[in-house]
């Protein structure tokens, strides 16, 4: 089946099973949505929504994220991985956003990306979930699901993968699908102790070489 067939028929099956998302990110505006996307970095979207509301409380604006000392922010996003790198990006791009941008989150990729911590996939899910503008951003799981669906080939980058899913799926669709893929992941298509035949979307799209695979590594058919 060629990729183009198999996007039409999991877009399908998607919107099955995830007709409605929401960002799973709480979140106010632009900036409060950066900074939440930039903390969710090599941790969980649940850790961020139980850090943020402390840290919003205290600055959820750029002029209130400058004001503050890096040891103050670390100490307000302690529980999240990275926290010391992430509290310098957090002030840095603060006060970068208040010199060069008015205050305002940019609304390109190029002025987002120069933002400490802020790489592609941040900028992509800023772009998509706060402007509106096409772009598909790919996380380690999008990634792994792709290349599991057989939507992109194995040992393909990440900056591979997002142009292959861009070439199969509706432009109109990158936003709400990047994040259906991401609760499919979830709730169908974990990453390790996977039933591959009961799969909605592997039980077909997977080859026989990709089950038999991950089916010697163990992680076929146990519960989670």
């Amino acid at each position: 089946m060629k990729r183009e067939e198999k996007a039409r028929r999991i877009l399908q099956i998607l919107d099955e099973h995830h007709p409605a998302v929401d960002i799973p990110l709480d979140h106010r505006d632009a900036y409060t949505l950066l900074v939440a996307v930039l903390l969710s970095a090599q941790t969980t979207d649940k850790k961020v929504n139980e850090v943020t509301p402390e840290l919003f409380a205290r600055a959820s604006t750029p002029a209130e994220m400058a004001a503050l000392e890096v040891e103050e922010i670390r100490h307000l996003i302690r529980q999240i991985g990275l926290a010391n790198q992430k509290a310098k990006a957090l002030k840095g791009l603060s006060e970068i956003l208040l010199a060069k941008h008015g205050g305002e989150v940019p609304q390109t990729f190029e002025d987002l990306e120069e933002l400490p911590g802020v790489g592609h996939k941040t900028a992509s899910v800023v772009m998509t979930q706060a402007f509106g503008h096409p772009a598909f951003p790919v996380d380690t799981h999008i990634h792994r699901l792709a290349q599991r669906w057989g939507l992109t080939k194995d040992g393909a980058t990440v900056a591979r993968t997002e142009k292959d899913l861009k070439a199969v799926f509706p432009e109109e669709t990158w936003g709400k699908v990047h994040l259906q893929i991401i609760y499919f992941g979830r709730t169908h298509c974990p990453a390790l102790y996977h039933d591959m035949d009961a799969c909605p979307i592997c039980s077909w799209t997977a080859t026989k070489k990709r089950k038999a695979a991950e089916a010697r590594t163990g992680r076929r058919g146990r519960k989670r």
